[in-house]
């Protein structure tokens, strides 16, 4: 028995959790819009809204629709949307060079936002995939995925989108060295303000076969991603690869995928203290909507409680797809 307890029956747990009221009263873990970064798919093209077959309910916005989506996230009270661009195929190259493109789609749609809707923090993702043919997220060369030279090309797409108006820039690449790179390059040209969000402790998981079809590489890799992500049986490698980059100038880390690594999100928050986030990836999105589109689960129920235990394992907030659909029920108090 916990010292602090009466025995029973003068100590009745179940006193607290009587009414509704007394359950608010007591409850340690709340959640609320402001954990949310809603990430967003974007696509050239007007007033078209491309849905997601392996994402139901997700769809890739051309921009009029991203702004219109913006708004709604903004009244919502969502801090922040992260955009990940469906590149065509024709600008898909080796050499990647449409990712610091300074009229590419990303950086269109940043200063769109940026010019709609200021206070909505803008983040961007940092990483060759949606724009290499290989669908790597560095640059190939003889079938080797290269780490200094992908960093050199890094350094162009973050400086792009810093100047396009990017308010946090997302690492999600996984090389050596990225964020001292970054933070060094970002200081020098005048964006000390921009915030890193690093992508520090990324897995090699199964579970990103959706946005993978979402951003168009699906079928387009060439091999697999396990020389640059992070072996899923590692646990200590996350500690020292978080460490690094706050080293380097991270603001923010983040655990991806989420839930199944809701053990490492703990020891990050518990080592460090850094703002800490983890990212709801698109399997982990598709099995719960698709289970609740079938009526096997209560999706409003199930989408708050899986939303709950990222802030209780310790994260400051979550990338969702829920983001919207969660800001909203959170915002009825009908659950």
């Amino acid at each position: 028995m916990h010292p602090t307890l009466a025995p029973y029956p003068a100590s009745r747990p179940r006193r607290l959790r009587r009414t509704n009221a007394l359950r608010g009263l007591t409850r340690e873990t709340t959640l609320t819009a402001d954990d949310f970064i809603w990430p967003v798919f974007i696509r050239e093209g007007n007033d078209t809204e491309d849905p997601i077959a392996s994402m139901p309910g997700v769809a890739r916005l051309s921009l009029d629709r991203l702004l219109v989506r913006a708004h709604e996230a903004a009244d919502l009270g969502i801090p922040a949307i992260c955009l990940f661009p469906y590149t065509e195929q024709h600008l898909r190259t080796e050499e990647c060079a449409e990712a610091w493109n300074p009229e590419n789609l990303t950086n269109r749609a940043i200063r769109l936002l940026k010019a709609e809707l200021p206070d909505l923090a803008v983040m961007t993702d940092v990483a060759l995939d949606p724009y290499n043919i290989n669908g790597h997220d560095g640059l190939v060369r003889d079938g080797v995925i290269l780490n200094d030279e992908t960093i050199e090309a890094l350094v162009k797409m973050t400086l792009a989108q810093a100047e396009a108006g990017a308010d946090i820039i997302g690492p999600s690449d996984m090389m050596d060295g990225r964020i001292g790179a970054m933070r060094g390059a970002l200081e020098a040209a005048g964006f000390q303000d921009v915030a890193i969000l690093s992508y520090a402790a990324k897995y090699a998981s199964g579970f990103y076969g959706p946005f993978r079809d979402a951003v168009g590489a699906s079928g387009r890799l060439v091999g697999d991603k396990k020389t640059y992500q992070m072996d899923p049986g590692n646990s200590d490698e996350a500690l020292r690869l978080v460490a690094r980059d706050l080293s380097e100038g991270a603001d923010m880390v983040m655990v991806k995928p989420g839930m199944p690594y809701l053990d490492i999100c703990r020891r990050v928050k518990d080592q460090f203290g850094a703002p800490t986030y983890a990212y709801q990836v698109s399997g982990e999105y598709a099995m719960l909507r698709g289970a609740a589109d079938q009526g096997w689960l209560d999706g409003p129920r199930v989408m708050l409680e899986s939303l709950t235990c990222f802030k209780r394992a310790g994260c400051d907030g979550i990338l969702t797809y829920f983001a919207i659909e969660a800001a909203r029920a959170l915002r009825s108090g009908a659950i």
